[in-house]
């Protein structure tokens, strides 16, 4: 699991009712993706950067539409309110950000969350039970932010395999519907909720399907089975027990091994090339950056073969490599 893929958020605002577009989740996730990352965390008074380059390679666009989203969302985003119970069992109102910035000239956007979600999406030490945690690329390439959100519903309920029944009303605002959007249970069910299903089991990590609540002939609420997919765990153990780091394999780039892939993140080219991209401890310490950029390698070895083809790095004489 990539630390710079883990997104958290606690449950109690995994659920408040919102209304967000696809291209507004994305922000709010690569926003809690890259603090994390970055180790700097969520403040109240510091913006974060998102740029169009990164939102384009995470979520797999064109660096044109990225623009275009990221632009788009600097009024709506700034517009968006979600309330949620406090302690005290109080409804509260929020926004999502008190303050949001397109930066023309850089093709990039800031934002400044709020408090109400600052205090919800940070990490608190000894109430991990209150937080969701769900990898970015399970929903990175999903096309509906119904998707979206019905995952980051039912993936806190992974373990229990089962969720509770999910009040109509209250399901309804969670997916970000309004109250006139596909009232009735027909539309709800054909362009909402079963494409937000087989979305979730072609795509992401878990298998679901539900039930329907009634009372009378009335459809009141949704019951979900919420269950891993054993091929991905399968395929952990065996990535695990069989990756030999000396030698290339089917999980490796252009047969390179393990060994191989960290030789070539010590080319001083390569290091000039792409040292921008570490981030965090990646940047300060060489053996985390070797780590960091071969996971990089992996995960995309295109975007490291435009320069120059990547085997080309383990040529020259041994003084040719920074250690």
């Amino acid at each position: 699991m990539s630390k710079s893929d883990l997104v958290v958020k606690t449950n109690h605002l995994n659920t408040v009712l919102q209304n967000l577009t696809l291209a507004e989740i994305h922000i709010i996730q690569l926003a809690i993706v890259d603090a994390r990352e970055t180790g700097t965390g969520l403040s109240t008074d510091k913006p974060l950067r998102i740029s169009a380059m990164r939102y384009s390679e995470a979520f797999h666009t064109t660096r044109q539409n990225a623009y275009k989203r990221l632009k788009e969302a600097q009024e709506t985003l700034f517009n968006r309110r979600f309330s949620f119970l406090n302690d005290k069992g109080n409804k509260v109102m929020s926004r999502w950000v008190q303050q949001v910035e397109y930066i023309n000239n850089e093709g990039a956007i800031e934002i400044v969350f709020t408090k109400a979600v600052v205090e919800g999406i940070t990490r608190i030490d000894g109430a991990v039970d209150f937080f969701t945690e769900y990898l970015l690329k399970q929903t990175a390439t999903m096309d509906s932010n119904y998707s979206v959100r019905l995952y980051e519903l039912l993936v806190q309920w992974k373990k229990a395999k089962s969720t509770p029944v999910f009040d109509l009303e209250i399901f309804r605002g969670q997916l970000g519907l309004g109250v006139n959007e596909y009232k009735r249970m027909y539309d709800f069910k054909h362009r909402v909720l079963d494409v937000a299903v087989k979305e979730i089991n072609e795509k992401s990590n878990i298998k679901v399907s539900y039930d329907q609540k009634k009372d009378g002939r009335k459809i009141i609420g949704f019951k979900f089975k919420v269950l891993e997919k054993q091929e991905n765990s399968d395929r952990k153990v065996h990535l695990k027990q069989d990756r030999d780091p000396n030698n290339g394999d089917m999980f490796t780039i252009d047969g390179l091994s393990d060994k191989q892939l960290i030789r070539i993140t010590r080319h001083k080219e390569f290091i000039s090339s792409y040292v921008q991209l570490a981030k965090g401890e990646a940047g300060r310490d060489w053996d985390k950056f070797s780590e960091f950029m071969a996971n990089e390698i992996k995960k995309d070895p295109n975007k490291f073969s435009k320069k120059r083809p990547i085997r080309e790095y383990l040529d020259g004489e041994p003084e040719d490599y920074q250690y």
